[in-house]
């Protein structure tokens, strides 16, 4: 994978061109790679931007749910919380089991 490629995908996801995040995807880009100069992830973009079927997608063809975007400080849970994604926050509550009663208890609230 080139970074180039990378940079590429992630500006697809951020402005919501779909179908060259597909490609992308297809051709084997990292959809969890931080390029050192952008820092950030393509979920978190995509979540940020409103781009929420290229973010089920990304999900969808291994983005990590709770990887933290380093620019951004965030985890794609607490953007789609900040951005208010409901429809993000609810596949991402959903598909990270929770470890204990507390745990499940404030993803319910959705306070984490």
């Amino acid at each position: 994978m080139s970074a180039g490629d990378w940079k590429e995908m992630y500006n697809a996801a951020a402005t919501g061109n779909m179908e060259l995040v597909q490609y992308h995807i297809k051709n084997g880009v990292d959809p969890n790679y931080q390029h050192p100069e952008i820092l950030s992830s393509a979920l978190v973009a995509s979540i940020t931007n409103g781009h929420l079927t290229i973010a089920k997608f990304l999900l969808e063809n291994g983005a990590d749910p709770n990887l933290l975007s380093e620019f951004d400080n965030m985890t794609p849970l607490q953007a789609a919380k900040a951005f208010k994604r409901q429809e993000i926050i609810d596949i991402l509550v959903k598909s990270a089991p929770p470890v204990t009663l507390l745990e499940r208890l404030l993803r319910f609230m959705h306070l984490r």
